[in-house]
């Protein structure tokens, strides 16, 4: 009887190991498959690779293994396969990338999600995270170098004991460590969303749905002017460019806010609100694409 408990233990023990091993192959092939596409890939085909093996069932590999893909492929083509750009484009290298960025990307709430029904069946749920790929894509191919933050806010809080409320604390230790490893930055990007329903973070132009935006500036920074200007000049663009999506400027301050939001770190500190939780990922992606195209044209009148 003895002998007979031990076979069952080595037979499971081997079916684990064989369903591992399994699972390796399983991602080694979708890689390989990948790599030989050169990641120009539709949604859908991005999707089926993911869960090319039967043995992924962790809901936060699969959302590991979807961000690293989205980030390592053109995410606009990933999104919206019909999109073709309407901008100039400079053609700039990976290797290049990273090398004197003058753009950062970052959300000091980088689980704030989108609507999943796009990808609700391979349980992959689009976060504001999608923003900064697609915003790094437009940015680095029009020469402007861009550096996207992928450190977890979640860690950082967790590893301080701190909750969720300080999480402008956790990203203001990523901005000040940024700014020493890449002192070229010159522009602090944090993305949000919105969390009011659909048919008040939605707008329709020209037959195209986009989510609308929000940018926040807290007055609690005594140099705040600077952060104000810099987002007027961004939001009149997009007034004049794309009437009605953005909803303003909300200027915050006083008691039981934050009222800085990290915006003394730099004038050059933009708070932005892409969308809300019902929005689909066309409707981000198309605001993106257009805060990219005016905020680009905002710093290319200063740089001049």
């Amino acid at each position: 009887m003895k002998n007979k408990f031990i076979t069952r233990k080595k037979r499971k023990r081997f079916k684990h190991i064989f369903l591992f091993l399994m699972f390796i192959a399983g991602l080694v092939m979708s890689y390989k498959k990948l790599e030989k596409s050169k990641y120009e890939i539709t949604d859908k085909e991005f999707t089926d690779l993911i869960i090319n093996t039967t043995f992924i069932d962790d809901k936060n590999l699969i959302d590991k293994l979807a961000t690293e893909i989205i980030k390592r492929s053109n995410p606009i083509k990933l999104l919206n396969k019909e999109y073709t750009k309407d901008i100039n484009v400079i053609k700039t290298s990976n290797e290049e990338k990273t090398v004197n960025p003058t753009i950062y990307l970052y959300n000091t709430h980088q689980t704030e999600e989108y609507k999943s029904s796009d990808f609700v069946e391979f349980s992959i749920n689009p976060t504001v995270i999608m923003n900064n790929y697609i915003l790094e894509d437009i940015f680095n191919n029009n020469g402007y170098k861009t550096l996207v933050e992928e450190s977890s806010i979640k860690q950082i809080l967790n590893d301080n004991n701190w909750k969720y409320a300080n999480s402008y604390k956790a990203s203001r230790i990523l901005l000040e460590k940024r700014i020493i490893e890449y002192p070229t930055l010159e522009y602090f990007i944090d993305i949000h969303r919105d969390s009011l329903p659909k048919e008040k973070t939605t707008i329709t132009l020209n037959d195209k749905n986009y989510a609308k935006v929000l940018f926040i500036v807290g007055l609690e920074n005594e140099k705040y002017q600077d952060n104000l200007d810099l987002t007027m000049k961004i939001n009149n663009k997009i007034d004049e460019e794309y009437p009605g999506l953005s909803k303003g400027i909300y200027k915050k301050g006083g008691s039981g806010v934050n009222g800085i939001y990290n915006q003394d770190f730099s004038p050059n500190t933009i708070l932005i609100e892409i969308g809300g939780y019902e929005n689909t990922t066309t409707e981000v992606l198309n605001t993106s694409i257009a805060f990219g195209k005016c905020f680009m044209e905002v710093i290319n009148e200063e740089n001049s």
